[in-house]
């Protein structure tokens, strides 16, 4: 029996169609619920409505609102200026354009009088001896002539009446201010059309309005079948639930895309979208709506590439101090609306090819950080040219290259770090509940000295020359992986930029905890994925997609928030030098300048070689050995490394090496036998062997 037809072949009735038929049952079960159950009353839709903002967002925001009060007053001051400078100029060629002024409104009057206008109909219509339509038009000629050269000849006598009592009763300075007017409006009159004596003080960039017909015209080029079929068949193929409204310095338009089209395969086509708007690249911005289905697009199309609109002063460029556990601005969006985010309680990745703002976003971010004066900076130039050099007067670690002395330096910097870690852990522990109700650092918290319980932010450039580390690249690792996971509750911010997002240069135990994401362009969906996080790509959220052109814009993904696009704040080296001056003698003033800052040299020691020195300590004549054991043999070997290390500590530290802990049978020293966890010296030797080659 097919699908739709009875036995005999005739169709079935609609509500047939939707029925299925249980198998030994004779009877259709039905699967529709009843139309009564159809969905909820209008007071139910009514609660569960959208309701539109009386008052647009930007009047909603007192930082908005300012901006534009304070753009339309810079504006209108810019152009009364502007035409106040040139108003004597304006005044001296309106003047020698009078005598031109005057015969075209003489000349100009007397062909309204005569009805000049009206001689080409009447001379059409002579010419084709129309003779009816001729006296038509000859008729109302008659009319139209009577009647002007009344109110000509009226005009006339008033006008010479007015202007001889002006001139015999009128003040002197009114007669002047009538005859200046007049011969100003006479200039007017006879300015050339190719060359007007008053120019425009700003130019506006003219931009097509966003419609309709332009928005279904776009979404119709960019080949996706659902949206071509539904317009062949005479459908919009796509649904506007709003009006398209002026949103910014641009225009939104928003929607529903047709059933199993996702606002992900409009994104994939940006390039198509573009062209067909007839709009650059970076004026296109396709994105989903959050809470809404996956077919609900918001189309936002700006006047200009987002790369080259001029964006506004940014908010901290006074250094004046802040506070890092609040939300601080360091970008724009497309819209040119500020976006911030707090630094704390987070760890961040920054991910690029080279020569796209990479170390402009960290140092940005690192400027921020400095503003608190609590905050305690360690900073790190693995590329070594110095970009981030201005820090470094203010810095508690700074240092710029990956020479051996340099790596030396890193390692006993997060060592000390590692060691602080544990510090506050155990003052947060010890805190009374009333202080510390969610045991984690706070602003007030950090405002307690004695608890040292200050915002510490540590900052890398090209962190992969850690991770890739043929001795010490697995130590790193293991300090980072540990400050990312632990540090943001205990005030530490770990802050990695890379120019090779890959598992190698960004490992993904410290990927995966970090919440701040800063993805600028990259070249393919492996890379963008490890910045922005498995399935970016997949969602739309392609950073491969920004044109070379992009430099400094990025897509962020914030703690808690969607994934949008973003244009960071471009401080250049000069302007960071100033800061970070004006920062230094506020934290000179404050008292809050430490280690780098106030030159000291902090004594780094050897950089040691874990696996080295497992095999130089394993117990002489054992396959095994016990962790405690080994820990007591590695404390005498470095007593300033390991006195304070245990077990677990052991065992976290050569798990990067790929060495895992096994069950290790042995005698106490009471000579009862026990089972414990320790290490095989066969693993030790093999992972010295490959570190050798």
């Amino acid at each position: 029996m097919q699908h739709g037809t009875t036995q005999q072949g005739s169709p079935l009735p609609p509500r047939a169609e939707k029925e299925v038929q249980p198998a030994g049952s004779e009877s259709p079960l039905p699967v529709d619920a009843p139309d009564t159950a159809a969905g909820p009353g209008l007071l139910g839709r009514v609660r569960g409505s959208k309701r539109r903002p009386v008052i647009p967002a930007w009047a909603r925001s007192r930082r908005e609102l300012g901006i534009t009060t304070k753009y339309v007053i810079t504006y209108a001051g810019h152009v009364a200026a502007y035409h106040a400078v040139r108003a004597p100029w304006y005044a001296l060629r309106l003047g020698l354009h009078v005598p031109r002024g005057v015969a075209r409104f003489v000349g100009g009057s007397l062909r309204w009088v005569v009805d000049a206008e009206g001689e080409p109909l009447r001379q059409g219509a002579a010419t084709r001896e129309d003779i009816e339509e001729y006296l038509k038009l000859s008729r109302q000629r008659d009319r139209r002539v009577r009647w002007r050269t009344a109110v000509g000849a009226v005009a006339g006598v008033l006008g010479t009446i007015m202007a001889t009592a002006v001139y015999v009763l009128a003040p002197g300075w009114l007669l002047a201010i009538s005859g200046a007017l007049a011969a100003l409006a006479l200039g007017r009159l006879g300015q050339p059309a190719d060359t007007p004596v008053i120019h425009r003080a700003v130019e506006i960039p003219r931009t097509t309005k966003l419609t309709s017909d332009i928005v279904l015209r776009a979404l119709g080029a960019l080949g996706i079948p659902a949206i071509n079929q539904s317009q062949a068949k005479g459908g919009p193929g796509f649904a506007f639930t709003a009006p398209i409204t002026r949103d910014g310095p641009g225009w939104l338009a928003e929607g529903d895309l047709p059933y199993g089209v996702t606002v992900t395969d409009v994104i994939d086509r940006r390039e198509k979208l573009a062209s067909g708007l007839r709009r650059p690249l970076g004026c296109v911005w396709p994105e989903a709506v959050p809470d809404e289905h996956t077919g609900r697009l918001r189309l936002w199309v700006g006047d200009q590439d987002m790369s080259q609109t001029r964006q506004a002063k940014w908010p901290l460029l006074g250094g004046e101090p802040l506070d890092l556990f609040k939300v601080q601005p360091f970008a724009t969006d497309q819209r040119g609306r500020w976006v911030a985010q707090s630094l704390m309680y987070v760890s961040g990745i920054v991910g690029a090819v080279p020569r796209m703002g990479k170390t402009f976003l960290l140092r940005l971010i690192l400027l921020v950080a400095a503003m608190d004066l609590r905050a305690e900076l360690h900073v790190y130039d693995l590329k070594g040219t110095g970009d981030l050099s201005a820090l470094a007067r203010v810095a508690h670690r700074y240092r710029a290259g990956e020479e051996e002395e340099d790596i030396a330096y890193a390692l006993a910097d997060l060592r000390e770090l590692r060691t602080e870690l544990r510090r506050r852990a155990k003052v947060i522990r010890e805190l009374p509940k009333d202080l510390c109700p969610e045991s984690k650092v706070t602003s007030a918290l950090a405002d307690m000295r004695k608890l040292g319980l200050h915002p510490i932010v540590v900052g890398v450039d090209e962190c992969q020359k850690w991770f890739e580390d043929p001795k010490h690249g697995a130590e790193f690792e293991e300090h980072c992986t540990d400050l990312v996971k632990r540090g943001p509750a205990l005030g530490i911010t770990l802050l990695l930029a890379t120019q090779r997002p890959d598992s190698k240069s960004l490992p993904t135990g410290i990927s995966a905890n970090a919440t701040l994401r800063w993805c600028l362009k990259v070249m393919g969906q492996i890379e963008n994925d490890m910045v922005l996080g498995t399935g970016s790509y997949k969602r739309g959220i392609r950073a491969n997609t920004l044109a070379w052109g992009d430099k400094g814009i990025c897509w962020f993904v914030g703690e808690g928030a969607d994934a949008r696009i973003v244009r960071c704040v471009q401080i250049n080296a000069p302007t960071a030098d100033n800061l970070t001056q004006h920062i230094h003698a506020l934290r000179k003033k404050a008292g809050t300048l430490t280690g780098h800052a106030l030159g000291e040299q902090p004594a780094t020691g050897p950089a040691y070689d874990l696996i080295a020195d497992l095999t130089a300590t394993f117990p002489p004549g054992t396959d095994k050995a016990w962790s405690e054991a080994i820990i007591t043999r590695l404390t005498e070997l470095r007593p300033d490394v390991y006195a304070q290390w245990t077990p677990e500590h052991l065992a976290t530290a050569v798990r990067p090496y790929g060495i895992r802990t096994v069950q290790v049978w042995g005698t106490t020293d009471d000579g009862k036998g026990a089972n414990r966890r320790g290490l095989r010296r066969a693993d030790v030797l093999a992972t010295a062997a490959r570190q050798d080659g």
